[in-house]
């Protein structure tokens, strides 16, 4: 064997026992880089699961949180006993003075009936039905209005605490500068926030009051909102500030609603109303024309039949024109 062929095997030699023993020429210094960068991947993936598992965890809490509130207040607004109605029309009146104003309607309506020589029996049935259905009817308008004058107002109230929350306040300090600045009817019911707080509820507990006054859905969201917020936690300024523009937005949304319906609404009370004054307008004028209607038995069953069809109409009229937005 050639010296030169002996010198080349043994530099070869030499140079794999060099790649064997001396693994950082061969590359280690990149495996380990890999193995580093493997390592890292898997620390931010379970960095991501853990997170994915904290808001998932919150998500269920949240939940939970909307759907127990839901059901209380639901459970809250199923009870429409009389007192419930006349507090949540905002007349301060006990239901023993309203029953007995009722009554006192009825012997008025009787009376009046009596002298215009209504047969008994039929003045009886009409001043009952008048001393029921008339009061309830008042008591249903002076509630729809009261909602309405506090849906108005309630954005506003929820922006001032929202502002006040921004600046720095705390929760119950915002509250009592919306009991202070803001207009009736909402003032009012904030001023019985703080004093269910000043005998020792908690804050969730004692904006549920709100939602006795106003069973409506808006008082309902501020409320949740509340809840959640005390129980999970959160941005409240956000939260706050996203539902004011919802309440914003509903606002805007039940005046289009009232801007369509006005044009059938002032058809169903034309048309509603079109009976009853042709009646009256032809009694004025031939009074013994639609005498036989009160005076016969035929015409008295007449009359009552187109009075039930009258009013079914008229029901039906009515609820055609009820949007819910």
């Amino acid at each position: 064997m050639s010296p030169l062929l002996l010198a080349i095997l043994v530099m070869v030699c030499v140079g794999a026992l060099g790649f064997a023993f001396v693994p950082q020429l061969a590359g280690s210094g990149r495996a380990e880089k890999r193995k580093k960068a493997l390592k890292g991947d898997v620390t931010v993936q379970r960095q991501a699961v853990s997170a994915q598992k904290t808001r998932d965890s919150r998500r269920r809490t949240v939940q939970d949180a909307l759907k127990a509130q839901s059901q209380q207040l639901n459970a809250r607004k199923a009870k429409k006993t009389l007192r419930a109605r006349i507090f949540q029309s905002g007349i301060k009146i006990d239901p023993r003075a309203w029953i007995r104003n009722c009554i006192i309607l009825g012997v008025v309506l009787f009376v009046v009936l009596i002298v215009l020589q209504v047969p008994i029996w039929y003045a009886a049935v009409f001043a009952a039905a008048g001393a029921y259905v008339l009061p309830n009817m008042y008591l249903a308008n002076r509630r729809k209005a009261y909602q309405s004058k506090y849906l108005d107002e309630l954005p506003n109230a929820v922006e001032a605490i929202v502002r006040g929350v921004k600046s720095g306040l705390p929760l119950n300090d915002s509250i009592r500068l919306v009991a202070r600045e803001v207009k009736e009817p909402v003032r009012s019911e904030f001023t019985r926030v703080l004093e269910q707080q000043s005998v020792g509820r908690t804050i969730q507990e004692s904006v549920e009051v709100l939602f006795e006054r106003v069973p409506l859905p808006e008082v309902n969201f501020f409320i949740v909102v509340i809840a959640v917020q005390q129980q999970a936690g959160g941005n409240l300024s956000e939260a706050l500030g996203n539902l004011a523009r919802v309440l914003r937005d509903r606002k805007k949304m039940k005046a289009k609603v009232k801007a369509m319906s006005s044009e059938a609404k002032a058809s169903a009370i034309i048309i509603g109303s079109l009976p009853i004054f042709v009646a009256g307008a032809v009694s004025v004028i031939s009074p013994q024309y639609l005498l036989p209607l009160i005076t016969t038995n035929v015409g008295i069953i007449c009359l009552g039949v187109a009075g039930l069809m009258l009013a079914a109409g008229m029901f039906v009229m009515n609820r055609m024109i009820q949007f819910d937005y």
